[in-house]
């Protein structure tokens, strides 16, 4: 029973998908594209450079996984959030990868 309507539920939301979708839509995939564009390249890169720098510090782990967590669930706040409020001079050094327990 459950199954049938979450599978009813499913093929309204496809039909309805479809008939917002349009060729014309498409236009101009460099500005506002579909996956992101170049904007959302830059996003991607500048939060590989966050996990790369988090990784490396001298952070416990736990506020590795935490930092982590939280700039990939919200990439450009967190992208933000950490470069301003993470305290990066007190947690460079030696640091290096680390299993988390």
């Amino acid at each position: 029973m459950f199954s049938s309507i979450l599978l009813n539920l499913l093929l309204v939301s496809f039909a309805v998908a479809e008939e917002t979708l349009s060729a014309t839509t498409h236009g101009n995939t460099w500005k506002y594209g579909t996956s992101g564009g170049v904007l959302g390249f830059i996003v991607l890169i500048l939060d590989i450079l966050v996990f790369m720098e988090v990784l490396k510090s001298n952070r416990p782990p736990s506020h590795k996984l935490l930092w982590c967590v939280f700039v990939f669930v919200f990439p450009i706040l967190g992208f933000v959030v950490y470069w301003l409020f993470s305290n990066r001079e007190a947690h460079t050094g030696s640091g290096s990868y680390e299993a988390i327990p």
